[in-house]
């Protein structure tokens, strides 16, 4: 029921952000007004503060505008995530637009507490996998009710609601209706949720494996100090170049715990609505500025890719926003109506009406079955 109920503000979280938070305003200039150097953005950054380490940078390609992350070094960051702050630069005039509030100024927004307690109910990891396993007993659950739906209603007709039935019969009708129609929908959005439950753990695989092979070769190598850094407007012009059909949105700076020691990591990802949640991971030599390798992600990551649209609904637009927050308002009074039935049925058992019960008519032999 949590996961119901905090998915459905998510199914529309850009509507809501930008309800909420309105995006800043850009200056009005022609479509092809040329953007800034991603060095000179950089150069910008780290005049506002300077000593400080930058971290990554995100070139948006929906708005014109790059959001360079820095803090006061990688072994901070680690320690509190939330000395972490970005800069946000209009990426044609170079002009800054917003920066974010200090530490203690910061709150939760509602989207942020929302996604928390949808994926792990602020217990990082842990409740991440404890969210999977909810999800598998969801998953189920679900199966099971499918096994049982056809022996109980083999004497109804399909779709059935006795209205002149009992209330608790009515209601066990209108549930099984719904829950037989919403199943392969509810069943395709609950194993998706499963996985993307196990995101972190699946990334660390693919770092230790994979991501270390690659790097073993350089681990006697010494990372590169900040002044001996490539340009990331060259490294950036190179991914772009390796991946004519993607948009290169994030550059991860060597040193950030989640790239590499010696390398820019550049995360590119496809222009449509489904395949922008597919991404593809380009290295380049943050020394030489030389393009060392298009990484070829592992099919436990695709998988979990392709999931997330799947998920929560949003590679067809609004429209298909309307039919998954529907489809969620379904699957709400399903799971509400097992449970008072759950609840009627026990509450029967304990508390019965007469000392004797008498044997059950043919006309409640499907109650009675359940």
């Amino acid at each position: 029921m949590l996961i119901c109920l905090t998915g459905l503000p998510l199914t529309f979280h850009e509507e809501i952000d930008h309800w909420i938070d309105p995006p800043p305003a850009y200056a009005e200039m022609p479509p092809e007004t040329p953007h800034q150097s991603l060095d000179d953005l950089i150069g910008r950054a780290q005049a506002l503060y300077p000593g400080e380490t930058i971290v990554s940078l995100f070139k948006d390609d929906d708005a014109p505008q790059v959001l360079v992350w820095m803090a006061p070094s990688f072994a901070a960051m680690e320690k509190d995530p939330k000395l972490e702050h970005f800069i946000r630069f209009d990426a044609r005039t170079g002009q800054v637009i917003e920066q974010s509030k200090p530490p203690e100024q910061q709150r939760t927004s509602f989207m942020t507490l929302m996604l928390r307690l949808h994926v792990d109910l602020f217990a990082d990891l842990a409740g991440s996998l404890f969210m999977g396993a909810m999800g598998l007993l969801f998953v189920a659950a679900l199966v099971s009710g499918v096994v049982l739906y056809g022996p109980f209603t083999r004497k109804l007709d399909f779709g059935v609601v006795r209205s002149g039935r009992s209330q608790r019969t009515r209601w066990l009708d209108l549930h099984n209706l719904l829950g037989i129609v919403t199943a392969l929908w509810v069943l395709v959005v609950g194993a998706t949720g499963v996985l993307n439950e196990l995101a972190t753990p699946l990334f660390t695989l693919w770092q230790r494996t994979d991501v270390q092979a690659m790097l073993a070769s350089r681990e006697s190598d010494t990372p590169p100090a900040p002044g001996e850094l490539t340009s990331v407007q060259s490294a950036y012009d190179k991914a772009i170049r390796a991946l004519p059909d993607m948009h290169v949105a994030a550059v991860i700076y060597p040193g950030n715990p989640f790239g590499s020691p010696h390398h820019y990591l550049l995360w590119g990802h496809g222009k449509t609505p489904l395949a922008e949640r597919l991404f593809s991971p380009v290295l380049v030599d943050a020394r030489t500025g030389e393009l060392t390798a298009v990484v070829e992600m592992p099919w436990y990551l695709r998988a979990l890719e392709i999931s997330r649209p799947l998920h929560f609904g949003d590679y067809g637009g609004l429209p298909l926003k309307i039919i998954w927050a529907l489809l969620d308002l379904v699957t709400i009074v399903v799971l509400a109506s097992g449970l008072y039935l759950w609840l009627a049925k026990h509450s029967r058992v304990r508390f019965p009406r007469h000392k004797r019960m008498p044997a059950p008519a043919a006309a409640d032999l499907p109650e009675a079955a359940e």
